[in-house]
């Protein structure tokens, strides 16, 4: 199913890790995590049916960018299921609120873990006990993301229709 994310307020430059047209949701969850990482975007997220390629998803996507930018979270999804939108919406909003509170502590350990080590070999990296690594993880409810990014990939796969 194709996704657009269009994006508004990078100062610094586009991301060149975010393509704005995407195959997956899983990688729309990623990027839209990415993105809202960075204090001022705006991001919207259109969700088109499989098989119309990205020129369905595109107009959603300018109708969640515009409504992004009337959102305290501005951050937005539309596509062709509305409600099931609204939830996907709800759903990132959550996630985006939950990554943008995390402290510089934190992200080193999640990203440690992310790349595939071990909370020990984690720890040994940052020089911390592997409790420390875990009570970072715990405090950046880091489990509570994991579970939260497959609700949200498929709660934008059924607002594709």
């Amino acid at each position: 199913m194709p996704f657009v994310v269009a994006v508004l307020g990078t100062v610094d430059g586009p991301d060149p890790a975010v393509p704005p047209v995407l195959d997956g949701s899983e990688a729309v969850v990623d990027a839209v995590l990415r993105l809202v990482r960075r204090p001022g975007r705006t991001v919207g997220v259109g969700a088109g049916p499989a098989g119309a390629g990205p020129g369905a998803a595109a107009p959603a996507a300018r109708r969640a960018l515009e409504a992004a930018r009337r959102r305290p979270a501005r951050l937005a999804v539309r596509g062709a299921d509305p409600a099931e939108a609204a939830d996907a919406q709800a759903v990132l909003t959550a996630l985006a609120g939950l990554v943008q509170r995390r402290s510089a502590q934190a992200w080193e350990a999640i990203e440690l873990v992310c790349a595939g080590r071990t909370q020990a070999r984690a720890a040994a990296a940052l020089g911390i006990s592997r409790q420390a690594v875990g009570q970072r993880l715990l405090a950046a409810q880091w489990e509570v993301e994991r579970d939260l990014r497959r609700t949200a990939a498929r709660l934008l796969d059924r607002a594709a229709g």
